[in-house]
């Protein structure tokens, strides 16, 4: 039985960038120095930018197909943790459409071209040669993981790997977002009493790291949309400073993720529940 380490140098001889993943299907955590992307972040296959840290950081920005950083004394003690191996779709030229039950999986044979498929615990991955942006929930039980995003190594699957076809970037396409309803007394500034957030660049910057957080999340989105949301409002919730304008920029930081403009609204509701706002 092979090791996870030995696939994944298997993987990066065939220029796949891969990445051990640890329980729960999730990248290693960044270290300290890197924690809420200090280090300023890290590109794809490490190619170039300011981050140097030896050690396996940045969910799918840290899929390599380096041997030499595979087999580096941090990579191998996370490999020794590793309980499946990751690749990134997008660093290969691939998109991978993650059919996650049997009604995907008829839908795709229905609407989507054939190609290499690949079965995972509860549906199949369809494997497209072709990069292209991911998303979440394009459709029921439907994810893209392509570009930004990494996926499940489960083997070569079986049959020829198509081309990406238009059917399949078009599932990402979006409808114009429909305009933000203001929510009266928290971010329409008619909250009362002295605000310490009327500097500008206090709330901006704010706003910025929450749309940082939403755009960088790799797993769990839903989640992290949703505790992006709710310290947004603890911090700027109760003294008016919100705009209609601050609100639409963090709703399209998650549509862009693959959240629909329910599930935004859906969560700044009951994040505003949560707070008793």
């Amino acid at each position: 039985m092979s090791t996870p380490l030995a696939t994944a140098l298997g993987l990066a001889a065939r220029t796949v960038p891969v990445l051990p993943l640890r329980a729960g299907k999730l990248p290693f955590g960044n270290c300290r120095t890197c924690a809420h992307n200090a280090c300023g972040g890290r590109p794809v296959m490490k190619t170039a930018g300011p981050c140097v840290c030896p050690g396996v950081c940045h969910g799918w920005a840290a899929a390599t197909t380096d041997p030499g950083t595979l087999a580096s004394p941090a990579w191998v003690r996370a490999w020794g943790q590793a309980q499946a191996v990751a690749y990134h779709p997008g660093g290969a030229g691939l998109t991978v459409v993650d059919l996650d039950n049997a009604d995907a999986i008829t839908w795709a044979r229905q609407h989507l071209p054939a190609t290499r498929t690949v079965p995972t615990t509860r549906g199949e991955h369809w494997i497209y040669r072709g990069a292209m942006q991911s998303a979440n929930a394009v459709r029921p039980g439907v994810d893209i993981k392509s570009t930004m995003s990494y996926a499940r190594w489960l083997g070569p699957g079986t049959g020829t790997m198509t081309a990406l076809p238009d059917a399949v970037r078009a599932l990402v396409v979006k409808e114009p977002a429909p305009a933000v309803r203001p929510v009266v007394g928290v971010f329409t500034g008619t909250g009362g009493g002295v605000c310490r957030h009327r500097t500008p660049t206090y709330l901006d910057r704010g706003i910025a790291m929450a749309e940082q957080q939403i755009t960088e999340a790799t797993t769990e989105v839903h989640a992290t949309v949703y505790r992006t949301f709710l310290a947004v409002l603890s911090a700027h919730g109760r003294c008016g400073c919100l705009t209609d304008a601050h609100v639409g920029r963090l709703f399209a930081a998650a549509q862009a993720k693959g959240e629909s403009a329910r599930h935004c609204t859906d969560a700044w509701t009951n994040a505003l529940t949560r707070l008793g706002l």
